[in-house]
């Protein structure tokens, strides 16, 4: 499935240090939570982790090859960054249908089933039909996490996945990382809900200003 490793690691934008000598060895089928108040580097360290952005120095390995040298981006990866934007006048489903003609690690001939198995899974339900630009922040939330886990990547990245959800969402959430562990994806997860972050974690990466700190 996949592999990622991360060798010394250092970011700095505009002089100040953002990252600093982080290494990471994660595998496959384990779910990994970043921990850490605003600031403390959990969000940069993912884009890191995506290809989003470059490390000033250190690099960031995916199977082997390493992110801006021998790839762009990771090859097979789903991601859930703040504020997922999505297309106002299409609905759900058909945002998630767009995405999946684009992705080619997205099974054309059974991406409808997929589609509508994911909606049915973050709990929109029949909302999936309705239009993005009537969207709560919870609905929108929920749209962004079933298109992070469409096609079932070999990578799974959520960054504070519970912001705008209420229990039931919470509990969403925790069935919907499991099932990715569950097919042997590699999950990545940053949570201000501690009780989930460990509840759902195999291990904790703890940072604090730019660095791992346990």
């Amino acid at each position: 499935m996949a592999h990622i490793e991360v060798e010394k690691l250092c970011k700095t934008i505009n002089k100040s240090i953002v990252l600093e000598d982080i290494n990471l060895d994660m595998s496959s089928g384990k779910v990994y939570g970043f921990q850490g108040i605003n600031g403390s580097g959990k969000t940069m360290l993912m884009r890191a982790l995506i290809g989003l952005i470059r490390p000033t120095s250190g690099k960031v390995c995916i199977d082997g090859k390493e992110l801006g040298k021998d790839i762009d981006f990771p090859e097979s990866i789903g991601f859930l960054l703040e504020n997922p934007a999505f297309l106002d006048m299409y609905s759900g489903e058909d945002n998630l249908k767009l995405l999946a003609k684009v992705d080619g690690n997205v099974d054309k001939k059974s991406v409808e089933n997929e589609i509508r198995g994911l909606i049915d899974d973050v709990g929109l339900g029949q909302a999936g039909m309705k239009k993005y630009k009537k969207y709560s922040l919870g609905m929108k939330q929920r749209l962004g996490i079933a298109a992070a886990v469409l096609g079932n990547p070999d990578i799974v990245v959520l960054d504070e996945p519970t912001n705008a959800l209420d229990d039931d969402g919470k509990e969403m959430i925790k069935s919907v990382v499991r099932k990715q562990k569950e097919r042997g994806a590699l999950v990545i997860i940053s949570c201000h809900d501690m009780q989930t972050l460990e509840e759902l974690s195999d291990e904790i990466v703890k940072l604090k200003e730019g660095r791992i700190c346990g």
